[in-house]
């Protein structure tokens, strides 16, 4: 259709919370081009050295044939490579080694500095800005190793002839150089498509919403755009459509596919009175709903929001690793000290450059790149494999809480049962029909705001049934409701409504009582004063919650149900999924007490809640777990929010958190374990009896393949 004037017809562009502020979509791209550009530059300095880098192994080749480099007798890598490699360059470059050594020595002096400059700046500046405030990172050592070895090399290529005088040969390590900057790129370069990968399902998330809304304006459909929607606008979705913004649906019957927002595969069920939430498929029929969160206001900009202060979070465990890294960072240049110290007085026939060589390899592969991936990678991998389930955790923190819990309090209403009445069942008397009951009932009550009056409304309008006007609505207070239907007297609510010398018959009496008995609310309806049936009403039960319940006893953990219900109804919702212990009749003061008692026995406690009244009791817990309810999605007193509307949210995300652990703890026992066994070979504990002393090339190698080790193991969370 034509471009519409959108003043024209009363419609400002943009919503005044999009005037303040960005929209997701905006930030979430910024972002997402930030990310991209720093991978690019990443994978762009990574290539540019290591091609570099084999152009300067090459280079290097005429000097290590001459018998005069790195002392390929000691090394038994380099020894290695030699015999492979300086036959296929003597062939294919044979006037190369007519170079004179000098100019070669130049040439690499050129190539180098201009791949430190280039790519490897940024790690230079980061290792100053931590020596100026006295502190050592991974930088320092990269700096200090590579650093070492090009000043060493390029005092080599200016003053020959003073190291020749001294009884040292000069050889330089330019290809080391190049080659330990190209390999620790590569390793930041993983780690930032890492990141990048973990934050698609939020960018899938946004793509969900359309960039159009078809809303009412004064009797007419208008296409507008999605930003210029106003809380209070009226918005139709047919089918097979996206819904453009959440809200409440306020006419028309359909399932919704919200599959990428909570994790669940099986469409939704809406009618009116439901939630809709922008992004979704609107499946089957079509609705009508009134706009009640658009821009930062909505479920999509909320999420974004948690996911990024999630990212930016840091675990105790990574603390933990900051701490350890900020002692070895001194001690790793203490020991390549040591090691240069040892070389020179103790094996003086090794010369000056083998010193050089070993202090060198030690802080190259002590490099702590492993140590600090450990840790954030695994978080950020879980956060994104856990939006795309339907949980949404807060941060590293939260994870490892999670993580050590072993008892969870539940609470009943919203949690394990549906949170919102439903009609259960109808009970006609003579001549009645169940049609029949319901219309009359919901002609009554869909003049009431009680909860019971919309369970009512809402069967009638899933049955859609023809409901008549009502007139002269009056509602009792502790009673029921009353009004005229068609010309006769309805009233619908509990015994009390009904006149004392009205008989109810004996059979739905004692349906009455028996459903009274098993947790639901009978009402009464009765017409001119005659009991026409009665409809049972009943918080009823998550289809999922026994299953998850189940899958949480098999995780060894106490479950413990907290209810403000009365006793009978608690024990009979507890009993249908499987709960053991039932704690009824508390108010939200009580459920904090019920955190309180369970964590002085020694317990790590996770409470489950709708987020709104038990927010003191998560916030209170161990670990707070929240069900999403539209508002308040990113709630401060929770540390996980569950997107899904069924416990096995809750499921999946106390398995991921403690598989998150598992490949946390893996990583770091990883990066140290692999430090202890490589310091001391680069030191060279193993060359008086093998004759092995690895080169600076091969400890940037070892040193990398151990960060790319720890990434891939992070992944595995993907899964």
């Amino acid at each position: 259709m034509p471009p519409i004037d959108l003043e024209n017809v009363g419609i400002a562009p943009a919503p005044p919370a999009l005037e303040s502020e960005p929209d997701a979509a905006s930030e979430q791209d910024a972002q997402d081009r930030a990310q991209a550009e720093e991978y690019a530059s990443l994978r762009r300095k990574a290539i540019g050295s290591g091609i570099v880098g084999a152009i300067a192994m090459v280079l290097s080749m005429p000097l290590m044939s001459a018998g005069s480099h790195h002392g390929s007798a000691a090394d038994p890598l380099v020894e290695w490579s030699m015999r492979f490699l300086d036959p296929i360059v003597r062939t294919a470059f044979p006037r190369l080694y007519a170079w004179d050594a000098a100019a070669l020595k130049y040439v690499l002096l050129a190539l180098t500095l201009g791949i430190v400059v280039w790519a490897g700046g940024s790690i230079y500046r980061q290792a100053w800005r931590a020596f100026r405030h006295r502190m050592a990172n991974m930088d320092t050592l990269i700096a200090t190793g590579a650093g070492a070895a090009l000043l060493y090399s390029a005092a080599v290529t200016v003053a020959p002839n003073f190291f020749l005088r001294h009884g040292v040969q000069p050889e330089v390590y330019y290809e080391a150089v190049v080659m330990i900057l190209a390999l620790v790129l590569a390793g930041s370069a993983l780690e930032s498509r890492a990141r990048g990968q973990t934050s698609s399902a939020l960018r899938a998330m946004l793509s969900l919403q359309p960039a159009e809304a078809r809303v009412l304006h004064n009797g007419v459909e208008l296409d507008i755009p999605a930003a210029s929607v106003r809380p209070g606008d009226v918005v139709l979705v047919r089918p097979g459509e996206r819904i453009p913004v959440d809200g409440l649906v306020v006419e028309g019957k359909s399932a919704v596919d919200e599959s990428m927002l909570t994790g669940e595969a099986v469409p939704v069920e809406k009618s009116a009175g439901d939630r809709v939430i922008g992004g979704a498929i609107n499946r089957l029929g079509s609705l009508r709903y009134t706009a009640t969160a658009v821009g930062s206001a909505s479920v999509l900009a909320q999420i974004v929001k948690l996911m990024r202060e999630a990212q930016a979070s840091r675990a105790p465990m990574q603390k933990l690793a900051d701490r350890i890294s900020a002692v070895f960072v001194p001690v790793v240049i203490s020991i390549a000290i040591a090691t240069f110290m040892g070389w020179a007085l103790l094996a003086p026939e090794a010369g000056l450059v083998r010193a050089l060589t070993a202090a060198v390899a030690v802080l190259i592969i002590a490099c702590p790149c492993a140590v600090g991936l450990a840790v954030p990678t695994a978080v950020t991998v879980a956060i994104g494999n856990g939006a795309q389930r339907g949980v949404l955790f807060k941060g590293g923190e939260a994870i490892e809480r999670l993580s050590q819990v072993d008892a969870v309090l539940l609470d009943k209403t919203g949690t394990i049962t549906e949170g919102r009445p439903s009609v259960t069942g109808i009970y006609p008397a003579e001549g009645w029909s169940e049609s029949g009951i319901l219309g009359v009932a919901a002609a009554v009550e869909k003049h009431s705001e009680h909860a019971l009056a919309e369970a009512v409304v809402g069967a009638a309008a899933q049955r859609e049934l023809n409901v008549p006007e009502a007139r002269g609505f009056r509602a009792i207070p502790g009673v029921g409701a009353r009004a005229m239907v068609a010309g006769r007297s309805v009233s619908i609510g509990n015994e009390k409504s009904v006149d004392p010398d009205t008989t109810i018959p004996a059979s739905l009496l004692a349906a009455a009582e028996r459903s009274a008995s098993e947790g639901q609310t009978p009402l009464i309806v009765a017409v001119d004063g005659r009991v026409a049936g009665y409809i049972a009403v009943a918080d009823v039960v998550k289809p999922s919650s026994a299953a998850a319940i189940g899958e949480l006893k098999k995780l060894g953990l106490a479950l413990t149900m907290l209810t403000g219900d009365r006793r009978a109804t608690a024990e009979k919702v507890a009993g249908a999924v499987g709960i053991d212990r039932v704690i009824s009749g508390v108010l939200p003061e009580g459920k904090v007490e019920q955190v309180k008692r369970q964590q002085a026995e020694g317990r790590a406690v996770a409470m489950v809640g709708d987020g709104v009244n038990d927010a003191p009791a998560l916030a209170q817990a161990n670990a707070g777990l929240a069900m999403a309810s539209g508002s308040g999605i990113a709630g401060e007193a929770a540390d996980v929010t569950l997107m899904r509307s069924g416990l096995d949210a809750a499921v999946v995300a106390v398995k991921l958190a403690r598989r998150t652990v598992r490949i946390m703890r893996q990583n770091l026992l990883w990066s140290f374990l692999y430090n202890v066994i490589g310091i001391p070979i680069a030191a060279g504990v193993l060359y008086p009896a093998t004759g092995m002393l690895l080169s600076p090339v091969f400890a940037g190698v070892a040193m990398a393949l151990s960060s790319v080790s720890v990434v891939g193991n992070s992944l595995r969370l993907r899964q």
